[in-house]
């Protein structure tokens, strides 16, 4: 049987349930685009740029079970696409990357497009391939689903020379996709010293991440049985419900918000699940570890690589907590409701919220008020994309997610411009779900021309961007050491325009009294499949309990001498000017 590698590859995308493909098209990979526009399972996405594409592939990948596809022209392509490959790939997210190649039939040298791309791809990604002849390209296609989806996911390169996409060749019989087994679970005497801990512990508490995006019931019934606070991280945002008694917030440290912090104070047992205490979880790692750290992760190697773990469990998170609560209820006992620890959580939330309604000036949109009336008006199930920046942490701190995979953000590789395509990539994988982005001015002025792909696609998509003209969560903490805010200012752009141009909706959020309508009318224009710009008036002045934390974390850790000469510069500038 003979067949194109462009047919092979796309046979093999529909084998492995495939919904989408995301990149421009270049002349070493039209054969491939051809197929796909072929295709009756498989729908081709043009984008206005390469990394855009890779955030539209990422959301898809968190948010459905189909896995996140870039069909890109190698080298401009591929550069293009690597800021959102390796967003991916810190962020444990799985993803194919099919990367057309120079030819392989030919000894000429310095072809268009010619580098090394295996070896620029092999920092981003788990694993590279380069497809040798038309026999093997299918079930290296399947082999590379298999690393990016197994064990902590996350993105994988395959570069397909355009000789073999183009030209056809014998193929030898074509294999099904059989997904592979899940591996056998052995812990049962780590989930006996977990029990042993967990039952001796005062004060236990939980810390969710995004390893525990699929064990959303799982992670209720240990913290329920335990009656313990549960913090998450910012992946972890949708991991437990924000409305339940015992959700304290993101963080824990000196970085969290007060519900978190006094929740926290006495923790004897920690169990945390799915998380690699990493910076920005962490606080800049100004949280207070207990001797007592049981560390679930289904990577091996983040167990106890920052804080000494007393029981690690590499597995699902899921399939690890199920085993854990059983194993709790078999010991017969029941630990007594917490209606202290409750309520001291609602309390605290409660003065949090009253604090930042004690921050409310005319003419400027509190952001307290902003998410309170964006909870009222949002459904359970919608999904928020977010960015980052200032706006990631007062979304963090201030706007309650109830459902899991409701919202999604980057973290550790910290990717502004991440929310408006990754807002197109969820509303793909899931059309029937109001999608909103929150995202910052600077992030938005990244890749808001992708909101035309939204348009051509006929995407309701809401994009509430906090505008107040700078780089505001770099200006914050070069005011508290500088007393300067050198390059953060950024030029004025008229929102407004950017929907003119790119044919969405515009709206524009001036104070506290128009909120409530505005995201009113721009979730009833979404409906109408419609991209809508919420211009939101942000007032920034109110520092988010993060950026404090962090700052002061980090000043506490310089040397003695360094914190002199930091402390003496920053007075000396706030006397002088």
């Amino acid at each position: 049987m003979k067949k194109t590698g462009a047919w092979l590859a796309t046979y093999a995308l529909e084998q492995l349930g495939v919904r989408f493909t995301f990149g421009i098209p270049g002349v070493h990979t039209t054969e491939l685009y051809d197929e796909l526009n072929s295709s009756k399972q498989i729908t081709p996405i043009l984008v206005t740029h390469e990394g855009g594409g890779a955030f539209m592939a990422d959301a898809v990948s968190r948010l459905s079970d189909s896995v996140g596809v870039l069909a890109v022209v190698p080298a401009a392509g591929l550069t293009h696409a690597a800021s959102g490959i390796g967003e991916a790939f810190l962020d444990g997210v799985p993803m194919l990357v099919i990367c057309g190649g120079p030819r392989t039939d030919t000894a000429h040298q310095f072809q268009l497009h010619q580098m090394d791309m295996r070896q620029f791809m092999s920092g981003l990604t788990k694993a590279t391939f380069k497809v040798a002849n038309h026999e093997e390209l299918v079930t290296t296609l399947f082999n590379a689903h298999a690393v990016a989806t197994g064990g902590e996911p996350g993105p994988v390169f395959i570069e397909i020379p355009v000789n073999i996409l183009i030209y056809t060749a014998e193929a030898g019989p074509l294999p099904k996709y059989v997904p592979p087994k899940e591996p056998v679970l052995r812990c049962n005497a780590e989930i006996e010293h977990a029990v042993e801990l967990l039952c001796k512990a005062k004060n236990p508490a939980l810390f969710v991440g995004w390893g525990a995006r699929d064990a959303f019931e799982q992670v209720k019934c240990v913290a329920e049985w335990l009656e313990a606070p549960v913090a998450t991280t910012l992946q972890g945002l949708s991991v437990f419900p924000a409305n339940h008694p015992l959700h304290v917030g993101f963080g824990f440290g000196a970085s969290a918000v007060p519900a978190a912090r006094h929740a926290f104070k006495d923790c004897d047992c920690l169990l945390a699940v799915g998380t690699r205490f990493s910076e920005i979880a962490t606080g800049s790692y100004g949280v207070t570890v207990p001797e007592n750290l049981i560390h679930i992760d289904i990577n091996p190697q983040t167990i106890g690589a920052n804080y000494p773990a007393k029981v690690g469990i590499a597995g699902d998170a899921a399939r690890v907590l199920s085993k854990l609560h059983q194993a709790l209820l078999n010991t017969g006992l029941a630990r007594p409701l917490q209606r202290v620890l409750r309520a001291k959580i609602q309390s605290d939330k409660l003065a949090l919220r009253t604090q930042w309604y004690k921050s409310d000036a005319a003419d400027i949109v509190n952001p307290a008020r902003f998410f309170d009336q964006l909870r009222v008006h949002t459904p359970d199930d919608a999904i928020l994309v977010v960015d980052d920046g200032n706006h990631t942490f007062l979304t963090a701190e201030l706007m309650p997610i109830h459902a899991p995979k409701s919202v999604i953000l980057p973290t550790d590789f910290n990717c502004m411009g991440y929310a408006v395509p990754a807002a197109i990539g969820a509303k793909l994988a899931h059309p029937g779900r109001l999608v909103q982005a929150i995202v910052g001015d600077g992030a938005f002025l990244m890749t808001c021309m992708e909101i035309l792909t939204a348009q051509s696609n006929q995407l309701g998509i809401v994009y509430y961007v906090f505008n107040d003209g700078s780089l505001s969560q770099i200006a914050q903490a070069q005011d508290i050491t500088y007393n300067r805010k050198p390059c953060t200012e950024l030029g004025y752009v008229n929102l407004e325009g950017v929907a003119l141009a790119t044919g969405a909706a515009y709206i524009h959020i001036a104070n506290n009294d128009a909120i409530a309508a505005a995201v009113q009318q721009a979730i009833e224009l979404a409906a109408s499949r419609r991209p809508v710009i919420v211009d939101v008036n942000i007032d920034y002045s109110k520092r988010t309990s993060f950026t404090e934390g962090a700052v002061k974390t980090n000043f506490q850790r310089f040397p003695l001498d360094q914190k002199v000469r930091t402390l003496t510069r920053a007075v000396t500038r706030r006397i002088t000017g």
